[in-house]
Order: structure tokens, then C-alpha cells, then sequence
């Protein structure tokens, strides 16, 4: 049972990521006349504001858990 917690973070991670990937893929190739420079600024901006969100759920999660009394340390 311990294995569930594991592949279910890797498969979100994993459909994610592909999901952030064909965005940016799909905006990218539409064509519009947009700066490269301007492009690249905006999908690092995405990605961290994506980071700093996975974080904060990640702590929420944490907090909720130890207020609730359970164990999340590793063995």
C-alpha cells in the first residue's frame, strides 16, 4: 500500500508536465508574432508560478497531516 502515494504523484507529474508541454507547444505554434525573448520570459514565469502552487499544496498537505496525527516520515 505504500507504493500507491508514489504512483500516483509520478502519473500527475507526469500528465502535467505533458499537458504544460503541448501548451506552450500549441501557443507556440499558432503563428502569432510574438517575440521569442517574450515567449520564453512568460513560459519560465508559468513554470515557476506552477512551482510555487505545487509547493503551497504540498505544505497544506503536510500541515494537514501532522494536525491530523499522521506519520509522513520516511523509514
Amino acid at each position: 500500500m505504500d507504493w500507491v502515494p508514489i504512483v500516483f504523484v509520478t502519473f500527475k507529474a507526469l500528465a502535467l508536465g505533458i499537458a504544460m508541454f503541448f501548451a506552450i507547444k500549441w501557443h507556440y505554434d499558432r503563428g502569432e508574432k510574438v517575440n521569442k525573448r517574450v515567449l520564453l520570459r512568460t513560459g519560465g514565469m508559468l513554470f515557476a508560478v506552477f512551482l510555487l502552487a505545487l509547493l503551497a499544496v504540498v505544505l497544506v498537505a503536510f500541515t494537514f497531516s501532522r494536525m491530523l496525527g499522521l506519520d509522513l516520515s520516511l523509514p
